[in-house]
């Protein structure tokens, strides 16, 4: 193998990137991650375990990994921390009598050391629902402008329609890039 391949190789693997989407139980997340690549969404049942996809988009490998968000698995959360570049919080709008609790895990989580400098996208999904909050409403309701540690940003969204999912992966995938991939 000649030395350009291996450079070619090093330069691919460099442009890999490692997303972890995490979020309450029912937020949306295995929707999302299966608009992204294409497949149906009909038949989608709570997540036990993880579901990982490469996805490749503007040039850049996404490994996404969407993991359950039950109570009963939010302790094992921590097991998926390592090399992770991009952080997707995804948040169900219309949940109201939860986001207290969406908030204290997403704090607690962005205390995490092995977290520290990802980018962060929070998803406002389910926005196609009657009585959705707002953005502006989570905003302050999660507490967002306390977040320092962290680039983040609030993207509104639908996963059942598709709607703004890819301004909102775009601008995480931009985020990332801009922070880790020197631009030659």
């Amino acid at each position: 193998m000649g030395f350009l391949t291996v450079l070619k190789k090093m330069k691919q693997k460099e442009k890999e990137m490692r997303i972890l989407m995490l979020g309450l139980d029912n937020a949306g997340k295995t929707t999302i991650l299966k608009r992204f690549n294409g497949e149906p969404i009909n038949t989608i049942s709570p997540t036990l375990g993880f579901n990982i996809k490469t996805l490749e988009h503007r040039g850049f490998k996404l490994n996404m990994w969407d993991v359950g968000g039950q109570k009963s698995l939010r302790s094992y959360w921590r097991n998926y921390f390592e090399c992770t570049d991009g952080l997707i919080w995804v948040v169900d709008s219309a949940d109201k009598r939860r986001l207290d609790d969406c908030r204290a895990e997403l704090h607690a989580l962005l205390k995490e050391e092995r977290l520290v400098g990802a980018t962060l996208l929070i998803f406002a999904n389910k926005q196609d629902l009657p009585g959705a909050c707002s953005m502006e409403e989570l905003q302050e309701i999660l507490e967002l402008d306390k977040i320092k540690t962290h680039h983040w940003k609030i993207v509104w969204c639908s996963a059942v329609t598709g709607d703004n999912l890819l301004s909102g992966i775009d601008w995480l995938i931009s985020d990332i890039s801009a922070r880790i991939f020197t631009l030659d």
